[in-house]
């Protein structure tokens, strides 16, 4: 959950978010040591009027300063590329639930059950309880078990809608007409928060989605309490 004054991202709840964090930190530091480079560059020529006759014309300093930012963008492009390729991996899922768009709502289908689903509204500011958060909570929250692999399969039936939730590295673009999927793996019990990451109209920042991981057994409870209801 983000809180007010944060400068990073939210806590990894997920493997592939934890190798953002890392992916960032590691470009991060490149960046913070290229711009140190050229600050002092930048301050040594404005507040000297030495003059090196061998940097005026010289090959070997040129071979350097092609070579070298091209090693840079290698050992960035390198796990950039590993990350994008494990974010779209999706193997042997345990569970499949598909998000479908709406303005401005989102409702979710456990597609491995007969009948599991139900729409998921924000709750207005003046029905809250305290300790629940504005515009952030739903009346239904999608419920998974934790350390299991989760396909999301995402649409929308009306317009664009984004189905993301920052702390597990999810972000999946709702197309009506067309299905996309993801997968995330919840690495430890909570409630995660995100919103709908697509202008799709006038409510489009009141559809938030919440995602509650649970031990094993506690979902095979709630999914039978929720098949009884229905």
């Amino acid at each position: 959950m983000a809180h007010p004054t944060q400068l990073g991202f939210q806590d990894a709840a997920s493997p592939v978010m934890e190798e953002l964090h890392h992916f960032h930190d590691h470009a991060l530091m490149i960046v913070f040591l290229i711009s140190t480079l050229v600050l002092y560059i930048i301050v040594a020529m404005v507040s000297t009027k030495l003059t090196n006759k061998y940097i005026l014309d010289s090959q070997e300093i040129e071979i350097v300063w092609t070579v070298l930012p091209a090693v840079i963008l290698v050992l960035i492009a390198l796990p950039s590329l590993r990350i994008l390729y494990l974010m779209d991996e999706i193997n042997d899922p345990h569970l499949t639930i598909k998000a479908m768009g709406h303005q401005w709502y989102w409702s979710y289908e456990y597609t491995d059950y007969e009948d599991l689903g139900f729409d998921s509204y924000m709750i207005p500011t003046q029905d809250l309880t305290p300790g629940q958060f504005r515009l952030l909570e739903t009346d239904h929250r999608m419920v998974v078990p934790m350390e299991s692999p989760i396909r999301i399969l995402v649409s929308a039936e009306d317009a664009l809608h984004s189905w993301a939730v920052p702390s597990l590295g999810v972000k999946m673009d709702a197309v009506p007409g067309r299905l996309n999927q993801t997968a995330f793996i919840a690495s430890r019990p909570g409630v995660f928060y995100g919103q709908c990451s697509e202008i799709c109209g006038a409510n489009h920042s009141f559809m938030p989605i919440v995602v509650e991981a649970v031990p094993l057994e506690h979902f095979e409870n709630w999914s039978s309490l929720m098949l009884e209801d229905a």
